[in-house]
């Protein structure tokens, strides 16, 4: 059972970017001195809340900062992006990390992304999104020459090559034959999580869905991987929630549940947002719920886990047993303003030390049976 953060902290709009760059970066080195497994950053272009155009660049300052943790994209969003380009930077970053890089791609889901780059129809973009892919792919197993043709683009070197300049050659990433690919997955019975189970990519599925989507992705998932004759591997499954550790049950129902928490402003800012993207089925806690019965606080009822660390030892125990064999936990990081650090700073201590440890003992024991 590794464990992970992921860098959606969803900030106030009104912070400066230097600001909040600097908090997540802090943030990052913490996760990787505690000894988080891994850190994953999305990508936003149009959105103030998460202002992360560039998950690569960002992840690259942490390349020397950082010793142990592995990065990876939560995501790139492909439609968004020529391929060539996103098969070169990707592989540039596997080289300056050395082998520390987690390929996370998708096709998008922020609204003012897809005005911005004229990509609303769905259809679209999931084309545009498994031709990206597979040209990548493609870039990263073969030399030169390149003759990739596809709907939306066309890879092409083949007059300008001059091995001896190294001229027409792309760059190959540092792992082979690839680092290794992940999709994020949000609704339930997630036609994604069919297609990398069919391809043999990772998937993680997103904070705010209930328990019960959150297991069809994963009977999704495993039922693909059966009808392509391949086991259904844990190992391969993240599983993102917002985790609030305290000393007490009480300090964390309060640093939930508060006014001031950051987590509030969180799932008040996706229920307001999937509202308004008419998604709002997507995180219902009881699909059958009307949308003013989906409050805040019922989705946080539902998919943050919280307490002392005995009871979310025994949370975890719980939530694993109800939704699936997922091999990885990411915390979701969130927003420091306020009281906000020190709660978070203290409850990713209490998470390594007092958590996890119990937690990993629990899925050890439990597979030995």
């Amino acid at each position: 059972m590794r464990l992970g953060m992921f860098m959606m902290p969803v900030h106030p709009p009104g912070r400066p970017l230097h600001e909040t760059l600097a908090e997540n970066t802090t943030k990052s080195i913490l996760a990787d001195r505690l000894g988080y497994d891994e850190l994953w950053m999305g990508e936003h272009f149009s959105a103030t809340t998460e202002p992360f155009p560039s998950p690569l660049m960002f992840l690259a300052g942490l390349v020397s900062q950082t010793k142990n943790i592995t990065l990876g994209t939560a995501v790139i969003n492909l439609p968004l992006h020529h391929p060539a380009i996103v098969a070169a930077e990707a592989a540039q970053f596997d080289h300056m990390s050395g082998g520390r890089f987690m390929f996370g791609v998708g096709s998008g889901g922020l609204a003012p992304d897809f005005e911005l780059f004229d990509g609303f129809d769905g259809a679209v973009r999931q084309r545009k999104f498994l031709e990206s892919i597979d040209l990548i792919l493609k870039i990263w197993a073969q030399d030169p020459p390149y003759d990739l043709q596809g709907e939306f683009w066309k890879i092409q070197i083949k007059k300008t090559i001059v091995p001896e300049l190294g001229f027409g050659g792309m760059p190959k990433p540092f792992q082979q034959p690839h680092p290794p690919v992940h999709v994020s997955i949000g609704s339930p019975d997630s036609p994604t999580a069919r297609i990398a189970a069919q391809r043999g990519w990772g998937i993680i599925s997103g904070p705010t869905a209930a328990a019960w989507s959150v297991a069809s992705q994963w009977t999704a998932y495993s039922d693909a991987c059966r009808a392509a004759g391949k086991p259904a591997n844990g190992d391969n499954w993240r599983i993102s929630r917002n985790v609030v550790v305290s000393p007490s049950d009480a300090e964390a129902e309060d640093r939930v549940y508060g006014e001031r928490t950051a987590n509030r402003h969180y799932f008040s800012y996706m229920r307001n947002a999937l509202f308004l993207a008419k998604r709002l089925s997507m995180i219902k806690p009881d699909p059958k719920m009307t949308d003013e019965e989906c409050t805040p606080d019922a989705i946080m009822n539902e998919c943050v886990i919280h307490g002392s660390p005995r009871t979310v030892v025994d949370k975890l125990v719980a939530y694993r047993e109800r939704v699936g064999p997922f091999g990885t936990l990411l915390q979701i990081g969130v927003d420091w303003s306020g009281p906000n650090e020190a709660w978070e700073r203290e409850g990713m201590r209490l998470l390594v030390h007092d958590v996890m440890p119990k937690f990993r003992q629990h899925v050890t024991a439990q597979a030995a049976e």
